[in-house]
């Protein structure tokens, strides 16, 4: 018998949720899974109101709960009022302020006792996959490739989501399917293997094996989709795709998909790879927080916490298709700035990781950012300026000239003109803040998840039940084959 499972859409977009939820439920009802699905939203109370009756027109066959600005706000009042402590109320304001880590920090919070999967607003249930699958090397987990929309040998294919995550979630190594390979860690050899930070554009990559023992034990307490469509590479890669293609105008333009060549599910010690936009999670004790921020970061405190003794992290037997969304996004330079600040950040609290418990971890880091540090960024990001400059001054197409010219000078405003005093001085102020931040919130999370725990049990936290229409119609077989099992090819 499973235990209790939450589907939850954390988004900030209410507009095009209704097109997620629609997609999740199909697949969640072909496959005869029956699950609470929760929209998580970090939408202004005025988009609230505009948008949220479009989820009230979204025919479902699971029920459908809503989670926004009127309800979080009735839960941070229980929080605060159980607390009874006026100083830590900007604590947990922090900790469930809107953001990528405070948002997805509601999810844990309702969920507690339960398992939850997760899946951003611009993710489908289904992966752009290879007809014909090569072979995987012995240690290689997946192989993938960008390819054009178009480009024939590649098809659309659908999996079992739920099956696969429950298949492993808190579940002990030694009761996983047979076909999980075991290790230490997956490597990509297109990222750098601490921060996921990009090597540089490439066309193909491969996640390998490092060989390690995993105790048979040991339990399965975070887990994810492979990941098709948008590739999960840097912003920085996304505009060198763009100055290196004369034929694409506009630097939104997505001229290349993702696809897996193959795949196969695997069961490591560490997960430098976490990527929680199609992430599941063992929360039936509780979890760490994510890292309220606003720098897209925000599941890094997993990376280093999955390293305690006892806990694994797996890749399921399933695949899923990113969209990216550009509604809302934030321009291409600011998407640049928040990594490399991210980037930064990762590397400061990795080296100087101390302590994990079973809700949270310790760091030394204090917020220091040196000369050194500020000035290999803006090294960095000098260079992607001229590459810029020189792709704008061959440019054919003037509007794509225009666009290049425009991108260069945004690059600059977001780095502070490359002035090196003025932009050493601000990341300092912003590092400081963040990472005082965070040592706040670690430090009054487990008294959290001891409340909530309390009042959950006594009574549901606040959540609308959206007054959408439950379908009684028949599912539609999707165009797409069904794969219901692993399609490697080993």
């Amino acid at each position: 018998m499973h235990l209790p499972l939450t589907f939850a859409i954390p988004t900030y977009r209410l507009r095009d949720v209704p097109q997620t939820v629609r997609a999740y439920d199909e697949n969640f009802s072909i496959n005869g899974h029956t699950v609470k699905l929760m929209v998580f939203d970090d939408s202004s109370p005025a988009t609230q109101q505009k948008y949220y009756s479009l989820l009230e027109q979204t025919r479902t066959k699971n029920e459908l709960y809503y989670v926004g600005p009127g309800e979080k706000e009735a839960f941070i009042q229980i929080i605060n009022k159980r607390l009874n402590d006026r100083r830590l109320e900007p604590l947990v304001r922090n900790l469930f302020r809107p953001s990528y880590g405070g948002n997805r920090n509601f999810t844990l919070m309702y969920t507690l006792g339960e398992l939850l999967v997760s899946s951003d607003d611009d993710m489908r249930p289904y992966a752009l996959i290879e007809d014909s699958p090569e072979s995987l090397s012995k240690t290689e987990i997946s192989r993938g490739k960008l390819v054009k929309p178009d480009e024939p040998g590649f098809s659309d294919k659908s999996y079992d989501i739920l099956a696969s995550f429950y298949d492993v979630l808190g579940r002990p190594v030694k009761h996983l399917p047979h076909n999980f390979l075991k290790g230490e860690y997956v490597v990509d050899t297109a990222m750098d293997l601490e921060t996921n930070a990009t090597l540089g554009v490439t066309r193909e990559n491969s996640l390998f094996l490092k060989p390690g023992r995993v105790p048979p034990n040991a339990v399965v307490k975070i887990a994810q989709t492979f990941r098709t469509g948008t590739n999960d590479i840097d912003a920085v890669d996304f505009v060198d795709l763009y100055l290196q293609n004369e034929g694409q105008v506009k630097i939104d333009e997505l001229n290349d998909y993702y696809a897996l060549v193959n795949f196969r599910p695997v069961v490591t010690n560490k997960n430098w790879r976490m990527d929680c936009g199609v992430g599941g999670y063992d929360n039936q004790f509780g979890l760490p927080p994510f890292f309220p921020t606003r720098l897209r970061f925000e599941d890094y405190i997993y990376r280093l916490w999955i390293q305690r003794q006892g806990i694994v992290a797996a890749h399921v037997d399933s695949v899923q298709f990113h969209t990216k969304s550009n509604y809302m996004r934030n321009p291409p330079a600011a998407e640049i700035f928040n990594e490399e600040i991210s980037n930064l950040l990762k590397r400061k609290i990795k080296d100087s990781l101390g302590r994990t418990s079973d809700l949270g971890i310790e760091f030394g880091y204090d917020g220091v950012v040196t000369i050194e540090d500020t000035e290999q960024i803006l090294d960095r990001i000098r260079a992607l300026h001229q590459r810029a400059k020189t792709a704008a001054s061959v440019a054919r197409d003037q509007e794509r000239k225009i666009g290049i010219e425009f991108f260069a000078e945004s690059l600059q405003k977001a780095f502070y003109g490359f002035d090196p005093d003025f932009f050493q001085q601000n990341v300092t102020r912003m590092v400081d803040d963040v990472i005082s931040q965070f040592k706040g919130s670690l430090d009054l999370w487990p008294t959290l998840i001891e409340i909530c725990y309390y009042a959950k049990s006594k009574k549901a936290f606040p959540q609308v039940r959206v007054a959408n229409k439950i379908s009684t119609a028949p599912v539609k077989t999707p165009k797409s084959p069904m794969v219901l099992a692993s399609t490697a090819v080993v």
